[in-house]
C-alpha cells in the first residue's frame, strides 16, 4: 500500500512538471482559460489577491499585452470551444489537448501510434493558422487500434512532442511519456508565452502587480 501511495505521488509530480502547469486550475473560469499561458509570478500574486483584486489582474493582464495578442487568444479560444467540446462541454479549455492548443497552437503534425508502431501522420497547415488543426470525433473509435496521439511542433532544430492517451468516455490525457527524452518542451512552451503574448513593459508590470497584493 505504501508503495503505490509513492507511485502516485511520484506520477503527480511528472504530470504537474511539465507544460508550464504548476498547479491545476481552479472552479475561476478565466483562471482556468488564462493560467497555462500565464507566467509563474502572475500565477503566483493571483492566488493572493482577494476577489476583487483578481477582478483587477484580470484587467490588468490584457492592458499590458499588445492588443493582437488578445485577437490571437481569442482565435484560440473560439477553436478550442469547436475542437474539444466533446471532451468538457462546459469548460473545453479546461482539458489537456486544450492547454496544449492554446498556447502552441496548430501542431506541425498529429501523429497516431498503433501499437509499438508510428502510422498515419496527419500534417496541418505549415503557416500554423490558428484553427487549421484537422481534429476528427474519436470518441467510439476502436482504443486498440491506435492507442496514443502525438502533436509534434518544430523547435530551433529540434521536434517537440506531446503524447495524448484516450481515456473512455471522451477525455484524451497528456501522458507522462511527453516528458521523457523531450528537454526542450519547458524552453519551447517559455517562448510561446514571449512570442505570442508578451508582455510590453515586464518591470512596470511586476510594480502594479505588487501594489495588487498589497491592497
Amino acid at each position: 500500500m505504501k508503495n503505490k501511495l509513492i507511485l502516485l505521488s511520484l506520477l503527480l509530480i511528472i504530470l504537474t512538471a511539465g507544460c508550464g502547469v504548476k498547479s491545476l486550475p481552479s472552479r475561476d473560469s478565466w483562471y482556468a482559460q488564462h493560467y497555462f499561458i500565464m507566467h509563474d509570478y502572475e500565477q503566483k500574486i493571483y492566488h493572493q489577491l482577494t476577489p476583487q483584486g483578481r477582478l483587477e489582474f484580470q484587467n490588468l493582464f490584457w492592458e499590458v499585452r499588445q492588443p493582437l495578442a488578445k485577437q490571437e487568444f481569442d482565435s484560440r479560444i473560439e477553436a478550442i470551444q469547436r475542437l474539444f467540446k466533446s471532451e468538457n462541454r462546459n469548460q473545453p479549455w479546461n482539458t489537456d489537448r486544450a492547454r496544449v492548443y492554446l498556447l502552441n497552437g496548430s501542431p506541425a503534425s498529429i501523429d497516431y501510434r498503433q501499437n509499438t508502431d508510428w502510422v498515419t501522420t496527419a500534417v496541418v497547415s505549415s503557416s500554423g493558422a490558428t484553427g487549421s488543426l484537422a481534429m476528427g470525433d474519436r470518441t467510439n473509435e476502436d482504443i486498440q487500434a491506435n492507442t496514443a496521439e502525438i502533436w509534434v511542433y518544430p523547435y530551433d532544430k529540434y521536434f517537440i512532442y506531446y503524447i495524448f492517451t484516450f481515456s473512455p468516455p471522451s477525455s484524451w490525457k497528456l501522458s507522462p511519456a511527453t516528458f521523457q527524452n523531450n528537454r526542450y518542451l519547458q524552453n519551447f512552451e517559455e517562448l510561446n508565452k514571449e512570442l505570442i503574448f508578451p508582455v510590453i513593459d515586464e518591470e512596470a508590470y511586476k510594480a502594479k502587480l505588487a501594489a495588487l497584493a498589497h491592497k
